[in-house]
């Protein structure tokens, strides 16, 4: 099978953090978001080529940041947008990618970039071969609230029975992930499409594929993160720290009282300060401030505040509650 990882995001609700860097290269521990689904692909033999689907505003970000890297499958597929009001839909897009790499005669896993999960991507596809159908992960959210945001899926067994993107009143918890093998068969984007369905969220193509054929759920329940929100991508962080605090080797850190959580990145300087359930940058100095659940960006001054469920954006000097942006 061939695999896309969809990076094609702008992130808005995670500015300034993400206006000039794609959300899925956030560091978590040593690697990156995107590396940790990019490696899992790249471990397993029966997938073939994947293709990293991105806009035409981070594609030299990506090309640069796999040039790094010594993966062999991942190519880049760019989509013609540059702008969050240009976009295409996840489908559309998908559609389109499709059409221009010609692998609609293949089986395709589709998974998005900013996904952060604890299953093997290797255990989904043993399960997909199984089954033999279409065949999504599943997730218990835990929320009905926080249900109300995805696919909630309903089973019987492992087969899904139903499928309603975006419910206004969801009747369990267990949603769908942005994490899909599709049969060469069903890959049927462009047939959707010419229906006049939604072009936005795989949600609305899974349920229409639903009414259609089998679809399968592998449901899992030991954690996923879905990177669009500063809370989200610090609970991810948190998760991979679970408790502790990393700091890298090229980081100074002095007279600072660390809580949980925190990650202080290479080349930053941290002096009598204090730092709860934070990540800091590359590049970055604060002094004197007491620092919670906040993001700081690289090559930014921070001084002598106060500061929780924070984003400080890159570039930025702050002192005693002064801004020069």
């Amino acid at each position: 099978m061939d695999a896309v990882v969809l990076a094609g995001g702008y992130a808005t609700r995670l500015w300034p953090i993400t206006r000039h860097r794609p959300k899925m290269m956030l560091p978590v521990g040593e690697t990156t978001v995107i590396d940790r689904v990019l490696s899992e692909l790249e471990s397993d033999d029966r997938i073939e080529d994947v293709y990293v689907s991105t806009n035409e505003r981070f594609a030299p970000d990506f090309e640069a940041h796999l040039a790094e890297r010594d993966y062999e499958k991942p190519q880049l597929s760019v989509e013609d947008t540059t702008d969050e009001d240009e976009k295409f839909g996840v489908i559309g897009a998908l559609a389109q990618l499709v059409d221009r790499e010609g692998v609609d005669d293949e089986d395709l896993l589709v998974i998005a970039g900013d996904n952060l999960i604890s299953f093997d991507v290797s255990d989904f596809v043993d399960f997909y071969e199984e089954k033999g159908g279409t065949t999504l992960a599943a997730y218990d959210v835990g929320s009905r609230e926080k249900a109300k945001s995805y696919g909630l899926v309903t089973l019987d067994g492992d087969e899904v029975v139903d499928f309603q993107e975006k419910p206004e009143n969801p009747n369990s918890t267990l949603v769908s992930i942005a994490c899909y093998v599709f049969p060469s068969d069903q890959v049927r984007f462009a047939e959707y499409l010419a229906d006049g369905n939604n072009p936005d969220e795989p949600g609305w193509f899974v349920q229409w594929l639903v009414e259609r054929d089998s679809v399968y759920a592998f449901a899992f329940d030991e954690a996923w993160f879905d990177i669009g929100t500063p809370e989200s991508y610090l609970d991810a962080v948190a998760w991979h720290l679970d408790g502790g605090n990393q700091i890298d080797e090229d980081a100074a850190v002095e007279g600072t009282e660390l809580g949980e959580n925190v990650h202080v990145l290479g080349d930053s300087t941290v002096v009598d300060s204090h730092l709860d359930n934070s990540i800091v940058f590359p590049d970055a100095e604060l002094r004197d401030c007491d620092i919670r659940e906040s993001i700081i960006d690289r090559d930014t001054h921070v001084e002598n505040l106060d500061l929780a469920g924070a984003l400080i954006g890159a570039h930025t000097t702050i002192t005693n509650g002064d801004g020069d942006h």
